[in-house]
């Protein structure tokens, strides 16, 4: 086995799966759209743009994943509000 063939094999091996948590809002009858994009503004610190599509994509599709990251940090945004 020759030196290059090592390396390309440790590196593999040191591959690690990050699992991504997501926060979905769905669509209802109850929430305007303009709550729903100051809710996203205040709580998922998107910007009036993303809040505006994300809005739009959870009327015409049903639901959108507003936020990704780990558990720890997604938490307290879904239990603040």
């Amino acid at each position: 086995m020759s030196t290059k063939e090592k390396i390309s094999e440790e590196l593999l091996l040191e591959e690690e799966t990050v699992k991504q948590n997501e926060i979905v809002l769905f669509n209802d009858d109850v929430n305007t759209f303009d709550h729903v994009i100051e809710t996203l503004i205040a709580v998922c610190d998107h910007t009036p743009e993303q809040a505006e599509q994300c809005s739009l994509i959870v009327h015409y599709k049903g639901k959108c994943t507003v936020k990704t990251g780990e558990y720890e940090d997604l938490e307290p945004q879904c239990s603040d509000y």
